[in-house]
């Protein structure tokens, strides 16, 4: 029997928040309208569609599709020029009537239960960002039996974990607008902006957590882990790091050990970054959640 989420009336109103650019694809973005939407337990009050520059016709015809009301009520916000998601999702924070808002990504699954376990757990423990498990999956592997990323559970684990490795899995978040925008929202960080934002929402005291669950089903193409290397990234790295250190978020040993990480990890090949990942963050991440 499938478990039934609590009705609009019983829940508060939510946003989900979808950034779009070129180069993603038409099916896959109709496959994560649809699961953020259409098949929600508790399908979201809006959609906030907001593209990061022109489109080719084909992802186009599903725009046309979200404005004519196809995935519920929506709104699309359009930038003529390529500036990067986080100018994108700034704007769609700002734009959002609601207080909470949900992140989703155009080439990603959102599972039934999400909104219905997340949205009342907002309110109910006084959160102002939860996240959830995420599993894995791509062309080869068949969502629901790829490899399982964790992050840790509560405030407290959250807290200490912060400082060497991002505590929350972007697109499984819910966050509290008034929250994010009062600590400057989404800021320009290639790759890391998300980061940067859970670090001076918890310093300007939010509230935290993560739920075991899987709520969000994510795609991991052949190139995710070469994306991810190299000198642009590397330098992301240490600009945030610089940050953390300036705001005693970490200590100066803290700083130089997570640099030396993130050295190794950019510049090792794709196929050891990959490794090197799931055998030293997630186990590490398994490790904290267990604590």
């Amino acid at each position: 029997m499938t478990r039934q989420g609590p009705s609009r009336a019983q829940a508060p109103p939510f946003t989900v928040l979808m950034p779009l650019w070129r180069g993603d694809r038409p099916d896959r973005l109709e496959l994560a309208l649809r699961t953020a939407t259409l098949d929600q337990q508790l399908p979201p009050d809006l959609l906030i569609l907001t593209i990061d520059g022109p489109l080719p016709a084909e992802l186009e015809t599903v725009v046309e599709q979200v404005e004519a009301g196809a995935y519920g009520p929506a709104r699309v916000l359009r930038h003529d020029a390529h500036r990067g998601v986080a100018s994108a999702l700034q704007d769609g924070l700002e734009s959002s009537p609601h207080d909470l808002i949900a992140r989703a990504d155009a080439d990603d699954i959102c599972r039934p239960e999400r909104f219905a376990l997340q949205i009342p757990r907002m309110d109910a423990e006084g959160l102002d960002l939860l996240g959830s498990s995420m599993r894995e999956f791509s062309d080869r592997v068949a969502p629901g039996t790829g490899p399982l990323r964790t992050r840790p559970l509560t405030h407290e684990e959250i807290v200490r974990y912060l400082p060497h490795h991002s505590p929350f899995h972007h697109p499984s978040v819910v966050l509290r607008r008034s929250v994010a925008l009062a600590v400057g929202g989404y800021r320009d960080l290639d790759l890391l902006e998300d980061y940067w934002l859970w670090e001076r929402m918890m310093l300007g005291g939010a509230r935290m957590g993560n739920l075991p669950e899987v709520l969000v089903d994510y795609r991991v193409d052949e190139a995710l882990f070469a994306r991810r290397g190299g000198w642009r990234l590397f330098s992301s790295d240490v600009r945030l790091q610089r940050r953390m250190l300036l705001d005693r978020v970490t200590t100066p040993g803290g700083f130089l050990r997570n640099l030396a990480v993130r050295a190794t990890y950019r510049f090792a090949p794709g196929w050891a970054r990959r490794i090197g990942y799931r055998r030293f963050v997630e186990r590490s991440d398994r490790s904290a959640g267990a604590a």
